[in-house]
């Protein structure tokens, strides 16, 4: 642990994937306003979602959304529940518009899941698939297989548990493209109007767990399936304001200020740079060692979520106590890829990364 330039306080490195660590202005911002909101007397848990000064907050929150992914007019953005699994259902419900099927391409855990949940509503054609390379690498453009009656095209633009991440847009010649960008939005500048749809997660890069984000084009609306519930209609929120029901508020505060905070950082530009410079620290430490390795492509590597294993995995427990001994939370991989997985998501700074490097560095020089 160390005390960062800027002066904040001294506390552990958090590399969780999510429920991931907050920008610390924001978590200070939020403890000095717990008991009272801009002077109203109530904490924003205990407004009305319907009250003038909840709306601000949503408002405000939404306007600094579009300015930093500059959504245009014609998108819709939503705040909703049920995380990226309930968009998994409600992104066939609402853009199959009576049409029979849909591509995805599964690039690892969270698109096997997406693929899962949308064979109910329709016949996926599983356009591309990384399986046949252990999931090490994104299929080619040219290995894709679309279906030109397909509703819509579906990725996940990064994939947490594995590490793969797109670093290029598909093209899909004309067919809306959809991106499950739970880990990596706002992580970089991005052009909206390629999407149909994009959605997400907060508790990675937005806020706490309990948001979930859409963005969706307007002529993409209007058609969901008969049975869909109204708060699973994206036409019925977008025309309620995302009101249908209770929307979770406090996690749009929190994303509220978490927005307000990436524009102050000098938005998702600077925050990109600063993004790709934790990566290249990471990345060039474990490709400079025959201690630790990254099994990704090169070209793939997630610059949000960096999977590695040490040559021994007999090491792996005393690895995670010596970094917890050194203020590095939350390294242990996924269950289904083992090893150990750093996320260095927007509010990590960059003193983290260099404290887990010399971690790495440490224990390889006692233990190689």
């Amino acid at each position: 642990m160390v005390r960062l330039d800027n002066g904040s306080m001294l506390r552990p490195f958090n590399f969780s994937p999510g429920p991931a660590a907050l920008p610390e202005p924001v978590l200070r911002q939020a403890a000095g306003e717990m008991l009272d909101w801009n002077g109203t007397g109530e904490s924003v848990m205990e407004m009305s979602h319907r009250g003038k000064e909840f709306m601000s907050i949503q408002a405000e929150a939404e306007a600094n959304l579009r300015e930093l992914l500059a959504i245009p007019k014609h998108y819709k953005v939503l705040f909703l529940q049920g995380g990226a699994i309930g968009q998994n259902a409600m992104v066939p419900l609402n853009l199959l518009r009576g049409r029979a099927r849909a591509d995805y391409v599964n690039t690892g855990e969270w698109s096997k899941r997406s693929i899962a949940e949308a064979g109910k509503y329709c016949s996926v054609n599983v356009a591309a698939s990384a399986e046949s390379n252990g999931f090490m690498a994104i299929p080619k453009q040219r290995e894709w297989r679309l279906d030109r009656d397909a509703a819509y095209v579906h990725i996940c633009s990064n994939e947490t548990i594995g590490g793969l991440e797109f670093h290029w847009l598909p093209e899909t010649s004309g067919v809306p493209l959809v991106a499950d960008m739970s880990s990596n939005i706002l992580s970089r500048p991005i052009d909206v109007t390629r999407y149909g749809c994009i959605y997400g997660g907060a508790q990675k890069n937005i806020g706490p767990a309990g948001l979930t984000l859409v963005i969706v084009r307007d002529d993409l609306l209007g058609a969901a399936a008969p049975t869909t519930p109204q708060a699973f209609d994206y036409t019925i929120q977008a025309a309620n304001n995302s009101m249908i029901n209770t929307p979770p508020t406090y996690a749009i505060y929190i994303a509220g200020l978490v927005f307000r905070w990436l524009k102050g950082e000098g938005g998702l530009a600077a925050v990109a740079a600063r993004n790709r410079a934790k990566a290249e620290l990471l990345y060039g430490a474990l490709d400079a060692s025959d201690f630790y390795a990254n099994r990704i492509a090169r070209e793939d590597r997630s610059l949000m979520n960096v999977p590695f294993h040490l040559a021994d995995p007999a090491l792996d427990a005393a690895f995670l106590e010596g970094a917890r001994a050194a203020g590095l939370l939350h390294l242990k991989g996924h269950r289904l890829v083992g090893g150990m997985r750093a996320s260095i998501y927007n509010a990590m700074p960059i003193e983290g990364v260099r404290a887990l490097v010399a971690h790495m560095k440490d224990f390889e020089a006692r233990h190689a």
